[in-house]
């Protein structure tokens, strides 16, 4: 009998697989070696192919997309529900078999390697801004030690390094000057490094025709509209813009019960890099607010009139990605309303 869904369950060398006819006959539950599993699903009539969204799943999803079968890709979270007991490769994918077919399962479209080779870019410079916070903590921490106090923001940080290898160095001991040395330049090397990666995310954003139309909206630069693109793509595996400001973790908690409607803070699920872009524009554009009052939208200026800061950025924030989708599904510019 022919096999028509299959559950993956990925893993760096050895692989589950658990296969069922139309009737629910199982029809294997076996595994395979990486360098065996392209050629048993050429063998393999077009089948349903469930598999869970991390690793190299979008790697593999293409790949059995080319040999003809329909891939779903699924968060893990969301097959935990479908596992009977017990904690095993075969379980789990017996669970990934039995969840890709339901009527409510919410999928995560497959990324193409255009998409996956701007994310990283993106994952290189998160990771180069993280150590460059990290070094320039450590100088504030050694130099208070002396007494030696650096200002707040990165960029005093920078400024005070590049200060000290053009020779303006501190009173502290030869030892000390050394090590201060040697941590600057890396400092200086590291905002170096972070600045190319700006430019190379501004080049091929500037290729990108729906990059180009997110950076029309107010607080959305070139990295965070190139960080959408390359996560979510074109939009429409969301139904509306509430499902993608869902997806980014800012609505908030529903608790309710009895009738009693209960909301919390923020669910902070999802993809966190976009969400913290998001809130880093929307808090910059906060701040925009207070030197240009005249240019501001009605809704922003009495946002922050009646809210705390933070709980305006984050308001903000999922007012803009709701505006986010309806840019990309619309392929059109942002055209705020005018009064």
């Amino acid at each position: 009998m022919q096999v028509t869904k299959v559950g993956l369950d990925l893993a760096k060398n050895i692989f589950q697989m658990h296969g069922i006819t139309e009737d629910g006959t199982v029809a294997f539950n076996k595994s395979l070696r990486r360098s065996q599993l392209l050629d048993f699903f050429k063998n393999l009539e077009p089948c349903l192919i469930g598999m869970e969204a991390y690793g190299s799943s979008h790697h593999w999803a293409r790949q059995f997309q080319k040999l003809g079968h329909k891939v779903r890709l699924m968060l893990a979270m969301y097959v935990k529900a479908y596992v009977k007991r017990g904690k095993s490769d075969a379980i789990d994918a017996e669970a990934i078999c039995e969840a890709v077919t339901r009527p409510t399962m919410r999928f995560v479209a497959i990324k193409t390697e255009e998409q996956q080779g701007v994310l990283f870019l993106h994952r290189a410079r998160d990771m180069v801004v993280r150590q460059r916070t990290q070094l320039s903590n450590m100088l504030r921490g050694l130099l208070g030690e002396f007494g030696i106090v650096i200002a707040q923001g990165v960029g005093r940080a920078v400024k005070f390094a590049k200060a000290v290898l053009d020779g303006d160095l501190p009173s502290i001991p030869d030892v000390a000057i050394d090590a201060l040395t040697n941590l600057c330049n890396q400092m200086v090397a590291l905002h170096l490094r972070i600045l190319w990666y700006d430019k190379r995310i501004l080049l091929e954003g500037r290729r990108d025709r729906q990059v180009m139309l997110l950076r029309t909206i107010p607080g959305v630069g070139p990295v965070t509209a190139a960080a959408i693109v390359a996560t979510a793509g074109d939009g429409h595996q969301f139904r509306n813009g509430r499902e993608i400001a869902a997806w980014l973790g800012l609505t908030p908690l529903n608790r309710s019960s009895a009738g009693n409607e209960r909301l919390g803070r923020i669910s902070k699920m999802g993809d966190r890099y976009v969400r913290r872009l998001l809130v880093a524009g929307m808090t910059a554009r906060l701040r925009h607010m207070k030197d240009n009052p005249d240019r501001v939208d009605p809704w922003a200026m009495s946002l922050r009139e009646r809210k705390s800061p933070r709980v305006a950025t984050v308001a903000m924030a999922n007012k803009t990605a709701r505006i986010i989708w309806a840019v990309l599904t619309r392929n059109e510019r942002y055209q705020p309303h005018t009064a």
